[in-house]
C-alpha cells in the first residue's frame, strides 16, 4: 500500500497540476497514463518549505478530443492508482448537461406537486 497521497489543485494553460504529500523520505514515484499510455514532460518539484512536491501533468493535444479522457496517477512502485482527472469536451458534455437539467427539473416538478398536495390537504 501506498504512503503517497496526490490531490489535484488546478489546470493552467494545459498543465494539471497537484499536490504531493509522502511520509517517507526521497523523490515519489510516479505514474501518470492516458488511455494506458504514458504521459510524456510529467515534472515533479519539491517544496521544502512547504514539506510537499508539486506535481505538473501536461495535458498532450491529443487528449483534447471529442468525450471523456480520463488521466490516472498512480505509485510507479506499486501500482497503487492515488488519483485521476478527466478532460470533457464536446457534445458529450452538452449531453451531460442537459440530462441533469432535465432531470432537476422533474425532480422540481414532483416537489411542487407533492408540496402543494399538502398544502391542500393540511388546509
Amino acid at each position: 500500500m501506498s504512503n503517497l497521497t496526490v490531490t489535484g489543485t488546478k489546470i493552467t494553460n494545459g498543465i494539471w497540476q497537484g499536490i504531493v504529500s509522502s511520509d517517507s523520505k526521497g523523490v515519489p514515484k510516479l505514474d501518470v497514463r492516458l488511455l494506458d499510455k504514458a504521459v510524456a514532460n510529467v515534472q515533479l518539484t519539491e517544496d521544502p518549505a512547504q514539506g510537499h512536491w508539486l506535481l505538473q501533468v501536461p495535458i498532450p493535444s491529443d487528449a483534447i478530443t471529442e468525450g471523456v479522457q480520463t488521466f490516472v496517477i498512480s505509485d510507479a512502485e506499486d501500482g497503487t492508482t492515488l488519483a485521476h482527472f478527466h478532460l470533457i469536451a464536446g457534445e458529450v458534455l452538452g449531453d451531460d448537461i442537459r440530462a441533469e437539467m432535465d432531470l432537476l427539473r422533474a425532480e422540481l416538478d414532483m416537489l411542487k406537486r407533492a408540496f402543494r398536495r399538502h398544502c391542500v390537504e393540511t388546509a
